[in-house]
């Protein structure tokens, strides 16, 4: 039984409104001279590596939105630094997850010829080939390759599904589940909720019921951030999260904890900022949550398109020519 109500519409809507231009005025510091003195290097690049992910569905939702435009130069300046390249490597657990996410959410325009480099060494390294990946990063490796352009031997996305966490989830306990690789294998598999899964029927509803039960058991927890992924993911699924009972509540209980600045001041209920944080304290505490809730606010709050498949992308190189990138989706939908 649908448990939507008129408020939540405009939950989501003020919720949106306040987390992206939240991220809009402060993002920037990610790559000013005392976010480089006062961030750790590692944290700093992959929090724009997500606010790229983040401008590239923005443009697909609001892509004339002055807020778009002041988060888009940031991070189009941070492509364009010298040295961002090298700053991806400097852990190597993480590498090569963050070189191909670099090259795949390349700001249309890209002047430097850096992403490409990066994936010609990516291909030489044989990162672009299953080899001994786990099924969750062999999934989010085809993704990103898939948004590059770039050729892969990955397996198909039916195959990488079948491997995955949410496929054999239905009879593991909730709380031995990782909700962050449930939710983003369906990210992945539907491009954030810009393409339908490929699931069949039964699949995408076991895949539902898992995903409900983790919201639940999230928002028991106060885990913000958690349950923004969660919402989300429920809408990737084909459902609509605003008229699912868990998700109704992770709409309700994220715009309780809203900052009257926009903000999601936290991860979670323990992880809040606290009210003596310094502003570097506040921004590292909120950072995260307050993008994946304006990223999950954006794509629920925009609707479910006609044809997602075919729906151009706004603000990636992936996307700066609408007629490449339906090229691509049918490519990649061919080859699931």
């Amino acid at each position: 039984m649908s448990t939507r109500s008129v408020g939540l519409d405009e939950a989501v809507a003020s919720l949106s409104m306040g987390t992206r231009h939240w991220i809009a005025r402060h993002a920037g510091y990610l790559d000013s001279p005392a976010g480089h003195a006062e961030l750790p290097v590692t944290p700093r690049v992959k929090a724009l590596l997500q606010l790229a992910l983040l401008c590239r569905y923005w443009g697909a939702s609001a892509p004339a939105e002055p807020a778009l435009r002041e988060a888009s130069s940031i991070v189009e300046r941070a492509w364009q630094r010298p040295d961002f390249p090298r700053l991806l490597t400097l852990d190597g657990r993480y590498a090569r997850q963050f070189e191909l996410m670099y090259a795949a959410l390349a700001p249309a325009g890209t002047v430097t010829g850096a992403p490409r480099a990066v994936l010609a060494r990516l291909e030489d390294d044989g990162y672009l080939a299953p080899r001994r990946k786990a099924p969750y990063l062999h999934l989010e490796a085809r993704f990103y390759a898939d948004l590059a352009g770039a050729e892969h031997a990955f397996a198909t996305y039916d195959e990488l599904y079948a491997a995955s966490l949410p496929a054999r989830a239905a009879t593991l306990p909730v709380a031995d589940l990782d909700a962050c690789v449930v939710t983003h294998t369906v990210f992945y598999l539907s491009d954030f909720g810009l393409r339908d899964t490929g699931l069949s029927d039964e699949a995408r509803e076991q895949a539902l019921q898992v995903v409900e039960r983790l919201t639940h058991h999230c928002l028991g927890l106060g885990e913000w951030d958690l349950v923004g992924k969660l919402v989300l993911a429920q809408y990737c699924l084909g459902a609509d999260p605003l008229g699912t009972p868990s998700g109704a509540a992770g709409i309700r209980m994220l715009a309780e904890v809203q900052a009257p600045d926009g903000a999601i001041p936290g991860k979670s209920v323990v992880r809040r900022a606290p009210a003596d944080a310094t502003p570097v304290q506040y921004f590292r505490r909120s950072y995260q949550a307050t993008l994946v809730t304006a990223l999950t606010t954006l794509v629920v709050g925009s609707g479910r398109p006609d044809a997602p498949a075919a729906r151009p992308l706004a603000g990636t190189a992936g996307a700066a020519a609408t007629a490449g990138d339906t090229g691509a989706t049918a490519v990649r939908e061919a080859t699931r």
